[in-house]
């Protein structure tokens, strides 16, 4: 309910009262000189205090019901209906002034409302915006940053310096820059924690500084694989040319012998031709190979989701590999526990894993011998978590070969790096096939150990996450290997999260 008239004459009763206090006090000395006798100055009082609210009673009571008709307003403009009905009893100068009032309170109350529609329009651009964004202030603090930022660079309470998100020199000259006045700057940088990233900022002044304090804008965009694609493509022109350079002399040499000398020599045409096509399947493989490695890199910054069950996938690698372990006397064994966790990863890129490593275990390994694979869970501290410990599974490759020496451990995941060049060649190797695996862990944020001791055999372990939902982390031992194999622990670690 609106204030009253009642209300509004005792406010015109008060001002009164106020504007006739001088006047109470003038006839107060007189009456006490003597000069004016006290019922006079009593009277004169009284007359002059009506004549006061008859002259101003009815404005200040009509202002005050303006005033209370004004701050009824709620911010949606209620109230304005009993408003109107108080005001038609107004004088006409009052009643002007309300209608005055009443038109500025609309006005405001509609760019009150154009000014939060667009506030929550421009907020949720900023939260749609699919990369990073990050609002920050003269001191280079970030004041705001979407959902997307939050994931990157993680949640923490807000203003915090963006050196402590980013610790790049160039990153913070840029930020700085813009600050100090420049209009814009782009920069490229790279992050390496939890895998390797190519980075596009931006920053951008900001002319009208937000209520936040925001005076400047970053932006991130993930030119990752744009990156890669470029160095792919020059990677594969430089590979491509150094390892076919040999099987393409060796074809044109039997090509110009089969047209010249050996024209008419039907039992050298089936021996080059089986050269010929040896080297052939060779060139093959190997593009094969860089067109695999190239298509797991583009991909390798975005970790894969699906749930894999492990048990299944190495039995059916190990059935496939089985008849060629036949041919040299060799046998295949699983020792899978029954309670093997799924993990997380790509089931397509983890049989390529485990079909290179057992693969390699039978071209490497001695005749005769037997080849196994052993699974388990345990515990690994990641990095990207804090170091906190992460269920994981192993699967580790037994063979009973010649061994690797220390020295070449640390670069067998090289790209055709080969501790055997001529017997590597020999057995259709491309040099390629630890490379594949160590990029496919990559992607899968697992990480390969190497163990191998010269003349007793080699021990290859891949490590995987457990997806979430089938394994809890608990007081489960780290995946161990058995010291009855006589294996020594000559280690080489491609782990893209090393241990502290």
């Amino acid at each position: 309910m609106i204030a009253g008239r009642p209300r509004g004459l005792y406010r015109a009763a008060t001002a009164a009262s106020v504007l006739s206090a001088p006047s109470l006090i003038v006839l107060g000395v007189l009456a006490g000189w003597g000069l004016l006798p006290v019922l006079v100055a009593v009277i004169s009082f009284a007359v002059l205090w009506v004549s006061i609210v008859l002259i101003v009673g009815r404005s200040v009571a009509d202002l005050a019901v303006v005033r209370d008709s004004v701050e009824s307003f709620g911010p949606d403009g209620s109230a304005k209906l009993a408003a109107r009905q108080a005001a038609r009893e107004l004088a006409p100068l009052a009643r002007e002034i309300w209608l005055a009032v009443a038109r500025l309170a609309r006005l405001w109350r509609e760019r009150i409302r154009v000014a939060e529609e667009k506030l929550a329009a421009a907020e949720a651009v900023i939260a749609a915006v699919p990369d990073p964004l990050m609002l920050l202030d003269e001191r280079r603090r970030i004041v705001r940053a979407n959902a997307q930022a939050a994931a990157f660079i993680g949640v923490a309470p807000e203003p915090r310096d963006l050196a402590a998100a980013f610790r790049n020199p160039a990153v913070l000259a840029a930020a700085d820059a813009v600050l100090r006045g420049e209009r814009a700057r782009v920069i490229d940088f790279s992050l390496t924690v939890p895998v390797e990233r190519q980075l596009r900022a931006r920053f951008a002044r900001i002319d009208h500084p937000s209520l936040d304090g925001a005076v400047a804008v970053l932006g991130l965009h993930d030119i990752t694989e744009l990156k890669r694609a470029e160095q792919m493509r020059a990677d594969f022109i430089a590979n491509a040319s150094h390892e076919l350079r040999t099987p393409l002399a060796t074809l044109i040499g039997f090509i110009e012998t089969l047209r010249g000398p050996a024209r008419g020599d039907a039992e050298a045409h089936e021996r080059f031709l089986a050269i010929m096509h040896g080297q052939a399947s060779r060139m093959a493989r190997l593009v094969e190979d860089l067109m695999s490695l190239s298509r797991i890199e583009l991909n390798e910054h975005v970790m894969p989701k699906d749930r894999v069950a492990l048990s299944p996938l190495l039995r059916q690698i190990a059935e496939t590999l089985e008849l060629r372990a036949a041919e040299r006397d060799m046998r295949i064994q699983l020792a899978v526990p029954p309670d093997l966790p799924d993990v997380l990863g790509d089931r397509d890129e983890l049989a390529q894993v485990f079909q290179n490593l057992i693969d390699n275990a039978i071209k490497y390994g001695r005749a005769g011998s037997e080849i196994t694979l052993r699974a388990a869970i345990g515990l690994r501290p990641i990095r990207e978590s804090g170091g906190s410990e992460n269920a994981m599974v192993s699967v580790a490759v037994y063979d009973r070969g010649e061994g690797i020496p220390r020295e070449h451990l640390p670069r067998l995941t090289e790209r055709f790096y080969r501790v055997d060049t001529a017997r590597s060649r020999e057995m259709g190797g491309t040099g390629l096939g630890l490379a594949i695996v160590k990029h496919i862990l990559n992607h899968h944020r697992g990480f390969l150990e190497v163990e191998s001791t010269p003349g007793v055999g080699s021990i290859f372990t891949i490590f995987l996450r457990a997806h979430p939902d089938q394994f809890a982390g608990g007081a489960v031992d780290r995946p161990g290997f058995a010291s009855g194999d006589g294996v020594m622990a000559s280690t080489a670690s491609t782990d893209p999260h090393p241990k502290p």
